[in-house]
């Protein structure tokens, strides 16, 4: 089993900024791809930003060049900083990370967090 723990989240004013953090624990696992998703009330879960242990970033057109997401691989820690946030960016926001058994046979598993709540008034 991996764990993934996160911090970060709360409330700010139109303008500001966040950091968010996700950490994964958990014995005999190797931690790939990592990354964050969000959902908004009444909307379906989307991808925010996702990236590779080589640094490779796939992100959203609504977040890029205003949030930035990277990693600790050392830590298995993930972090997403959210610049200039937007009423609109208003959700809760997910970890997700890409597990991967380190015996054979080798399985990819998909974890998430509980979810960090991400508030942003106009």
């Amino acid at each position: 089993q991996v764990q993934l723990v996160e911090s970060g989240g709360g409330l700010v004013q139109a303008g500001g900024s966040l950091r968010l953090s996700c950490a994964a624990s958990g014995s005999g696992f190797r931690i790939n791809n990592m990354g964050w998703y969000r959902q908004a009330p009444g909307k379906q879960r989307e991808l925010v930003a996702t990236i590779t242990t080589g640094g490779s970033i796939v992100q959203a057109d609504s977040v890029k060049g205003r949030f930035t997401i990277s990693r600790d691989n050392a830590k298995n820690t993930v972090y997403l900083q959210m610049n200039n946030l937007k009423p609109e960016d208003t959700a809760v926001y997910y970890c997700n990370a890409h597990a991967a058994t380190m015996t054979m046979p080798v399985v990819e598993y998909s974890y998430w967090g509980q979810g960090t709540q991400v508030t942003v008034s106009s």
